[in-house]
């Protein structure tokens, strides 16, 4: 017998917040993982966060009951209208991919998106997003299951096949349920800084930033336990990031053939050896840049790059800034 449990989330509060209201977009079908990492993400009170973090509430997107899996009851804060003052929208995973996208809602995402709103969808989300035509001419991700269906379906779209989130500005969009919670935390990176989102994934015992570059699916992870020939090789690299790590030392390392460790490698961790090295000493650099006052000649040296003027390349590519703004940015000193 399916279970009858009332959820019924607290209202939202209208005291004003820098970091606006995230209002979650519920109805008939809600897939219920995907509206309990934004509640659990945004909807908890986090009274450490003091009068800047969000507010929160919940939007039904059709009236009626609106259950989710097992029977489980949702009551939302209000209907569509909660959209109009909605600085950030959720659309959770979609009931399902052939499943019809009412027209009020993408009525009503439209709307919001045109006085400037992001909308943000997780997993299956990016149907209604598309839908509503929000898509069109950007790039954007889904499950890997789905992103052939995305793509056929609306041309328009330039569907990133393996990635697990896509920052297109006031659009965002995630693959699977748990990449909608690396897209989450880069989100509160983005408004409130590094500190806020590592703090908020400590609470989930998450590891604090994944790149939305990084593939959707790999092998398994590299650990020692799985007996990995590849955790000692990025232990070591990673504990050593000033050093020349070509492709022939780290193989060596690992006990195989440039050709072979290079195959093994991608297949692995759904990367090459190369851009993988270059992702870790990007990561180094940022933290070096939030965590202190380091120069960037330094910071460049520590991590590998060799050269400040490589550093700012690198940065310019990934990241379209430059290290002397990225650490203004996040409040701390420094030159560049």
């Amino acid at each position: 017998m399916p279970i009858s449990v009332q959820i019924m989330p607290k209202k939202h509060s209208p005291a004003s917040s820098d970091a606006g209201l995230v209002a979650v977009v519920v109805y008939d079908g809600l897939s219920l993982f995907e509206y309990g990492c934004s509640v659990e993400i945004f909807g908890l009170p986090r009274p450490e966060m003091g009068d800047t973090w969000y507010r929160f509430a919940t939007c039904a997107a059709e009236p009626g009951v609106l259950r989710g899996a097992g029977g489980i009851r949702v009551q939302a804060d209000g209907g569509l209208e909660l959209l109009d003052e909605a600085k950030t929208i959720i659309v959770p995973g979609w009931r399902g991919i052939d499943a019809p996208v009412p027209e009020a809602l993408c009525l009503a995402l439209r709307k919001a998106h045109e006085r400037g709103a992001r909308v943000m969808s997780i997993c299956t989300g990016a149907f209604p997003l598309a839908a509503a035509g929000l898509l069109d001419g950007k790039s954007a991700t889904t499950h890997w299951r789905h992103v052939a269906a995305l793509a056929s379906r609306y041309p328009k779209i330039q569907v990133e096949p393996d990635v697990l989130y896509v920052d297109a500005g006031n659009v965002l969009t995630s693959a699977g349920s748990t990449a909608g919670i690396d897209l989450c935390l880069h989100l509160i990176r983005r408004d409130l800084g590094p500190k806020a989102a590592n703090h908020v994934a400590r609470r989930l015992v998450m590891p604090p930033h994944r790149e939305g570059g990084q593939a959707q699916y790999i092998e398994g992870p590299v650990s020692k336990r799985s007996g990995s020939p590849l955790a000692p090789l990025t232990d070591a690299v990673r504990a050593t990031l000033g050093e020349d790590w070509s492709i022939l030392r780290m193989a060596a390392q690992s006990a195989m053939s440039a050709r072979s460790f290079q195959r093994h490698f991608a297949r692995t961790l759904g990367v090459s050896p190369g851009e993988w090295l270059l992702t870790e000493r990007m990561n180094r650099a940022r933290e070096l840049l939030e965590e202190t006052d380091l120069p960037v000649e330094n910071i460049a040296e520590q991590v590998g790059f060799g050269s400040a003027a490589t550093l700012r390349n690198h940065f310019r590519r990934r990241l379209g800034t430059s290290p002397h703004h990225y650490r203004r940015r996040f409040n701390l000193a420094g030159g560049d």
